[in-house]
C-alpha cells in the first residue's frame, strides 16, 4: 500500500557496509540504492570529503607503460601523405591505498595529426601525476580541476588519467562505467570502420570485405586531388547498399579552393562530408551551397565550439575524440550538450586497442541511440590486445562491458615494465 515503509539496502560504497533504510513502498519491496553525494557520509565522493580526509581513497602510484599498436590491415594511409603500420601508444595504471586499480589509454595518430605526440604525452603526465599522488580518484570533478591547475590545456596528457580515475570509481562502487554516465540506453550499437586512403578499386574491395563481417559504415580518407577522391568516394558508395553509411573524410587536408571542387563533384552521392579543411572557418566556405551532410571531428575541441558547429557551420554531426577534448568526462558533458542540441553523435580516439575501446564503449552505451550516428572499435582495426581483445565487436557492432569500472582486466604480462613510475 502507498505511504508503507519497506526496506531498502542502502550501499555506503566506500567500505561496503549497507545500512537499512526506509521508503515509502511505491519505490519497490527492496531497492539497491547506492548513495554517491553528501548524504551517504562515508562515501569519499560526497560532499564532506575534505572534513574526512582520512576516509577517502587515495592514489599511491601511476605507472606509465609503453607499447606499439599496429594496423591490423598493413599500412593506414591519410591524406597530406600522412601513413603508418604503427603507432606509439601510453598505458597508464593509477594504483590506490585500498588495492584498487585504474587503467587510461592514450595513443596519438603519429605527431602530424593532431597538437600532440607520445613524446608530449608522456611529458604531460610525468608533470601530473606527482600531484595527483594522494588525491581522491573517485572524486572525479576534483581530479580534473587538480590537473587543470597544474597544465593550462594539455587534454591529451590528461586523457588517460581521467579515464583511469572513472575505472577505479566504477570499480569502488560496483558499477559499469556506462551506469555512471548515465545509464545503458543501448544494450549494442553500430560500428563503423575507416577505409586508408587507396586507389578507387582498393578502397571499393576493402568496404565488400569488411560488410562481410558486419560492418556497413565507412569512413573514406580523402583529402589530395579533388579528382581522385571523387573518383574513391563513388567507388566506395557503390560498393555498399541503401544501408551503408559513407564518409568522406579529408581529416582537414583539403586547401579550400580543393575543398569546394571536391564537395561540388560529391553531390548527389549518398554520402556525409567530414572535416573538409583544418578549421571550421574553412570548412564552413567551403560547404557553402552544399546539399552533403557535413561532420566536423578535429576543429572542435569543446562545448562552446558546438553552437559553432550547429549554427554557423550546419554540421549534422561531431565526431568526439575522447583524448582531443581531455578525457572521458569532457568528451560526456559534450555528448549530452550534442544530445540536446539535437546533432548526431560520434565517438571514438585518435588511436589504440582494448583500453580504450573499452572507453569508447561506455560512452557510446549511454548514448541515445536516435543521436549516434558511429562508433569504432580501434582493437578491431589494430593488434593493441592488453585485456583479451577485450570489448569485442559481434557482427559489426559493439557493446560496453558490464563489469565494474571500464570492465576489462588488463594482462600484465602482455606489458613491458613501466617507463617511469610516480608514488
Amino acid at each position: 500500500m502507498v505511504g508503507e515503509a519497506a526496506p531498502v539496502v542502502v550501499g555506503t560504497l566506500s567500505n561496503r557496509e549497507l545500512r537499512l533504510h526506509c521508503l515509502p513502498s511505491r519505490y519497490g519491496a527492496v531497492a539497491a540504492i547506492f548513495l554517491l553525494a553528501a548524504d551517504c557520509p562515508n562515501h569519499p565522493t560526497g560532499a564532506g570529503d575534505h572534513d574526512r580526509k582520512g576516509n577517502q581513497m587515495k592514489i599511491v602510484g601511476i605507472d606509465v607503460y609503453d607499447y606499439p599498436v599496429r594496423y591490423a590491415h598493413g599500412e593506414y594511409v591519410m591524406s597530406g601523405g600522412r601513413a603508418a603500420v604503427y603507432q606509439v601508444g601510453t598505458l597508464v595504471r593509477v594504483r590506490t591505498d585500498e588495492g584498487l586499480d585504474g587503467w587510461g589509454e592514450i595513443t596519438p595518430l603519429g605527431s602530424t595529426y593532431l597538437p600532440t605526440s607520445p613524446d608530449a604525452v608522456r611529458a604531460g603526465i610525468a608533470e601530473l601525476a606527482p600531484r595527483l599522488v594522494g588525491a581522491d580518484p573517485t572524486n572525479i570533478s576534483a581530479i580534473n580541476r587538480l590537473m587543470d591547475e597544474v597544465l593550462l590545456g594539455q587534454g591529451y596528457a590528461k586523457s588517460a588519467l581521467d579515464i583511469a580515475s572513472w575505472d577505479i570509481f566504477g570499480k569502488s562502487v560496483g558499477r559499469p562505467v556506462a551506469a555512471l554516465l548515465g545509464g545503458v540506453l543501448q544494450d549494442d550499437f553500430p560500428l563503423y570502420e575507416a577505409v586508408p586512403l587507396a586507389a578507387p578499386a582498393a578502397m571499393a574491395e576493402f568496404i565488400t570485405e569488411r560488410r562481410k563481417t558486419g560492418i556497413n559504415r565507412f569512413q573514406l580518407k580523402v583529402g589530395n586531388r579533388p579528382a581522385e577522391d571523387i573518383a574513391r568516394t563513388r567507388a566506395c558508395a557503390e560498393a555498399g547498399d541503401d544501408d551503408t553509411v559513407v564518409i568522406a573524410d579529408s581529416n582537414g587536408g583539403w586547401n579550400l579552393l580543393d575543398a569546394q571542387i571536391a564537395i561540388g563533384g560529391m553531390e548527389g552521392l549518398p554520402i556525409y562530408v567530414e572535416q573538409p579543411c583544418r578549421t571550421t572557418r574553412d570548412s564552413i566556405l567551403a560547404h557553402r551551397n552544399s546539399r552533403l551532410p557535413l561532420v566536423l571531428d578535429e576543429s572542435i575541441t569543446n562545448s562552446n565550439e558546438l553552437f559553432e558547429a550547429k549554427y554557423e557551420a550546419g554540421a549534422a554531426s561531431v565526431n568526439i575524440k575522447i583524448s582531443r577534448v581531455g578525457g572521458l568526462t569532457k568528451a560526456a558533458r559534450m555528448r549530452d550538450l550534442m544530445q540536446e542540441l539535437n546533432l548526431m553523435v560520434s565517438m571514438e580516439d585518435m588511436w589504440g586497442g582494448d583500453v580504450i575501446s573499452a572507453a569508447v564503449s561506455h560512452l557510446a552505451a549511454s548514448t541515445r541511440p536516435e543521436n549516434l550516428l558511429n562508433v569504432s572499435f580501434f582493437n578491431d582495426w589494430t593488434d593493441g590486445h592488453v585485456a583479451g581483445y577485450q570489448p569485442r565487436s559481434q557482427n559489426g557492432r559493439g557493446s560496453a562491458p558490464s563489469a565494474p569500472g571500464l570492465g576489462i582486466t588488463v594482462d600484465h604480462s602482455a606489458l613491458t615494465p613501466p617507463i617511469f613510475t610516480t608514488g
